[in-house]
């Protein structure tokens, strides 16, 4: 007996876990937070404890496990990737699981920079790219890490090879042939498990409503190389935000940063927890490159020095979104030594998330900047979500009796639903839209 549960991120984008039970046996496909809920909060406000985070709506209902009696069944913990909306939600939530957490070795470096206040004691395997973590249930089978291109290190399709037939976890992806960093899909690998027979795609379907295919990572490369060179020989301050979690588009940053003759400050916690976690498996090539300044007192002096001679530096920081407490956030308020002035440039390596909480709090940021009317240079950033062509070519690629579309409410995922319904699937039958707390049988 095989079944699919929808834990989170079946009704929302955010707080993905989906659980894959077989026999007496279940298998955790992500755990990650709902970001939208912790945007009005800050480091210092940062809610501690489990019941808290909760209460705000920032984690997946996995008490629905408990309801089902599924919990005790947990035998393993599978991490796609080192987003915070796949993996954020583990520090609060394995302590309840007498089960290992498996992911790529970038996936569990970031993981370990969340735990030490937690006290999780769950053992934690570090899996290269493309490799396997056994698992010891009731019936021994397996978990595979298909290399996969999204927007972070060492992302995965999570194959989970039950004795009822291969489900395969792709939350997130895109089909990039010219990442700016680490290997392509591993296309040979899916073509040999389709072969296998999938019995289930449990498929991101968040921009399946986009008919493109979704462009290479180094498209965004060549936007930040002619925003640059647009900008050489500029005398006014250069402030780049993105995703702290996105070594490729960071590397763009510091390598074509270089050419500006400019020192590259890399500024707040954030960025230095995921820098160090690629730094620990040496995939950050771009580490001697930059001044990393973290604490506080490290950050003042560093941005009282960028202060004093402005045309000298490039910094780099997280708050594209408006997120309360971030760097981009403080410096909109007046609030960081370095302040905003005429004609500074800021440059936006990102797009505004698709949420209500994100797209207000961006507003409100924007309101805050055009008061010292700097130049703002926005949307150098293209999606790591795949596309219409790209879910198109995921299922040919993987040939799955089933289609599960995911990652958002059915706003979302319907537009799957309709791809699979082109392709030959019936919605009913072998596409199947869930919410959270459903669960469906497969034959």
């Amino acid at each position: 007996m095989l079944k699919i549960h929808a834990v989170g991120g079946f009704s929302e984008v955010g707080k993905n876990m989906t659980a894959v039970e077989c026999n007496d046996d279940v298998t955790l496909c992500d755990a990650g937070l709902f970001i939208p809920a912790l945007v009005g909060v800050t480091e210092k406000e940062k809610i501690p404890t489990e019941q808290g985070m909760r209460n705000i709506g920032a984690l997946p209902n996995d008490h629905y496990l408990d309801e089902k009696g599924l919990r005790g069944k947990v035998k393993s913990i599978a991490i796609s990737h080192a987003h915070l909306d796949h993996v954020g939600a583990v520090q609060y939530l394995a302590h309840r699981y007498k089960a290992p957490i498996s992911g790529t070795p970038y996936t569990t470096e970031v993981l370990k920079n969340l735990l030490p206040e937690r006290g999780i004691r769950n053992p934690i395997h570090s899996i290269k790219p493309n490799g396997f973590a056994n698992i010891n249930g009731k019936s021994k089978y397996k978990v595979e890490f298909v290399n996969m291109t999204h927007s972070t290190l060492q992302c995965a399709l999570v194959a989970v090879h039950t004795p009822e037939g291969v489900v395969l976890y792709a939350n997130d992806y895109k089909l990039d042939d010219t990442p700016v960093i680490g290997d392509k899909p591993n296309y040979s690998r899916l073509k040999q498990i389709s072969k296998e027979g999938v019995k289930a795609l449990v498929v991101n379907c968040l921009y399946a409503h986009a008919e493109k295919k979704t462009p290479s990572e180094s498209i965004a490369r060549d936007l930040v190389k002619d925003k640059f060179q647009e900008l050489q020989g500029s005398k006014e301050g250069l402030i780049v935000t993105t995703f702290a979690s996105h070594i490729a588009r960071l590397k763009s940053i510091v390598d074509f940063g270089q050419k500006l003759d400019r020192k590259i400050v890399f500024i707040g916690r954030s960025l230095a927890k995921y820098v160090s976690a690629g730094e620990m498996i040496n995939q950050v090539p771009f580490k001697n490159k930059i001044i990393l300044a973290t604490y506080k007192k490290q950050v003042d002096k560093t941005l009282r020095m960028v202060e004093a001679n402005r045309d000298k530096y490039l910094v780099v920081c997280t708050g594209h979104q408006g997120e309360k407490g971030s760097v981009l956030d403080r410096m909109s308020r007046n609030q960081l030594p370095l302040r905003i002035r005429q004609g500074d440039n800021i440059v936006f390596c990102s797009k505004t998330i698709p949420a209500p909480e994100t797209i207000a709090s961006r507003s409100e940021l924007m309101k805050r900047l055009d008061e010292f009317k700097p130049r703002i240079h926005d949307n150098l950033h293209v999606s790591g979500h795949g596309s219409r062509e790209d879910l198109i070519e995921l299922i040919k690629l993987t040939n799955p009796e089933n289609v599960i579309p995911s990652h958002g409410d059915h706003a979302k995922t319907i537009p799957g639903m309709h791809v699979a319904e082109d392709m030959g699937y019936k919605k009913g039958y072998n596409v199947h839209l869930l919410s959270n707390g459903e669960s469906i049988k497969i034959a």
